[in-house]
């Protein structure tokens, strides 16, 4: 039940459903992923932010 509500991208209204009931677009999990300290990816992760200029 914890990855029950789902939220749409285009204009962020929360949702059950995998489609939007306002734009009937494909909606996301609306929860964040899970914390680690141990995070493997990190590294890529900050690369290819760097590399997209968004930090």
């Amino acid at each position: 039940m914890k990855y029950l509500l789902r939220v749409c991208g285009d204009c962020a209204r929360y949702s059950l459903s995998r489609e939007c009931p306002e734009c009937g677009k494909k909606t996301g999990y609306a929860h964040s992923a899970p914390f680690s300290l141990e995070d493997r990816y990190g590294a890529c992760r900050r690369k290819l932010k760097q590399e997209q200029g968004l930090i």
